[in-house]
């Protein structure tokens, strides 16, 4: 099971994405009031303020909220769970690829609702954002899952001409 390319390809994308559970994604950045500069950051376990909290002009300040974060939380979390249950149907190949499809897909996903976050920030957070590295991590989950998908393929097209022969 975890000597194939493949179960290595989803192992990487199990650690990539509990890794992404914990990296923020999103800066937020608000303009200067009452010079105050708001500075939050937007990862999938919530929206978290960096101004400086001890500063008297931020303490008068009204906290934000971004409500709702939790479709990016689940998109995050199935990620690496599906991952772990196409390692382990390693028999069923072809229900393996369709599970890989599925998964390259969720990460496309995950982008449209990082999307939606990022248009309800920049009307109820601050104005300017900015992408982190974390936003990244996505992408290259999709990449290594249809890397895995093409290796289950190739397994299964080899399992096929090894019948036709006996």
């Amino acid at each position: 099971m975890i000597q194939r390319l493949q179960s290595i390809y989803l192992l990487l994308v199990v650690i990539l994405g509990v890794l992404l559970y914990f990296q923020p994604v999103i800066q937020f950045t608000s303009p200067v009031h009452d010079g105050v500069q708001r500075m939050f950051e937007l990862s999938p376990t919530g929206l978290t303020e960096l101004t400086d909290e001890y500063s008297y002009a931020a303490s008068e300040l009204e906290p934000v909220t971004l409500q709702g974060v939790w479709g990016l939380a689940l998109a995050t979390l199935l990620i690496p769970a599906l991952s772990l249950i196409i390692i382990f149907l390693y028999r069923k190949r072809l229900w393996q690829a369709r599970l890989c499809l599925l998964q390259a897909l969720l990460c496309i996903g995950w982008y449209g609702v990082l999307l939606i976050y990022i248009w309800f920030g920049r009307h109820n957070v601050a104005r300017d954002w900015d992408v982190l590295f974390g936003a990244c991590i996505p992408l290259i989950n999709c990449v290594f899952t249809l890397m895995a998908m093409r290796r289950i393929l190739k397994d299964e097209a080899l399992v096929r001409a090894a019948d036709r022969l006996r």
